[in-house]
């Protein structure tokens, strides 16, 4: 799976959906709490006008400061500050989104770009980039009862949430542990990550594991099984983004 091309996709999928949105749609609320649809676009806006900044020459991107405030804090001032029309924010984020996936291919594949909490090659840039791409695509359809099946792109999404599961775990002050995952992709194949012999294992719909980790459904709801000495535990402190 190329994740270039499954980002690409992912983004092509929203922005179909998205060029159907009136303007009251666009101010309507969105399932990011105190987010409308607008808002919701111009943050995907913002993180991709990032990429291009923090691969270019002008130094890391102000987004991410000096990490003495919470991404999700600085996520929000952001958008508070350069709040906008459905339209002009839509039109932001289609050229964003196009200068920022260019920019992602033509980087030295080697080179770590500053991302959030730590810096991150292209490759997985891109995939943390699917991940907010989905994560957000469920916030401005939901609501709204538009569809948005699940894909084979998720694949990205759970291998993002278990291989972070190491810095998962050190954020609440736990040594990492290891956890195999066998999850049942969108057309019915088995996705395994993790050690074959790990005593602790989650297993069920990659859907629901990729919900889990993106907060948009909580694991005693998710239908996912766990077994072994740290497998409830990595469910409850798996994530798709950084904190």
């Amino acid at each position: 799976m190329d994740v270039f091309v499954d980002l690409v996709a992912e983004q092509d999928r929203l922005e179909e959906i998205l060029s159907g949105y009136d303007e009251e749609r666009w101010d309507e609320p969105s399932a990011a709490p105190g987010w409308s649809v607008a808002d919701v676009v111009l943050h995907l806006a913002q993180t991709e006008e990032a990429i291009v900044i923090s691969a270019s020459a002008e130094g890391p991107p102000a987004i991410w400061s000096d990490g003495n405030e919470a991404v999700d804090d600085l996520a929000a001032r952001m958008v508070s500050d350069e709040r906008a029309t459905g339209q002009q924010v839509f039109e932001r984020w289609r050229t964003a989104r196009r200068a920022a996936v260019a920019t992602l291919r033509a980087t030295d594949p080697d080179r770590r770009l500053r991302w959030a909490r730590a810096p991150l090659r292209p490759r997985t840039l891109a995939t943390t980039r699917i991940a907010e791409h989905w994560a957000h695509g469920l916030d401005v359809t939901e609501p709204f009862g538009v569809a948005f099946p699940d894909t084979g792109r998720l694949r990205h999404v759970a291998w993002l949430g278990h291989s972070t599961l190491p810095y998962a775990f050190g954020l609440i002050g736990e040594e990492p542990h290891p956890v195999r995952c066998e999850l049942i992709g969108a057309d019915g194949e088995t996705w395994q990550f993790g050690p074959p012999n790990a005593e602790s294992t989650i297993s069920g719909d990659a859907g629901a594991f990729c919900r889990v980790g993106a907060q948009r459904l909580v694991p005693d709801e998710s239908g996912l099984v766990t077994s072994g000495p740290h497998a409830q535990l990595a469910l409850h402190v798996l994530r798709n983004y950084a904190a």
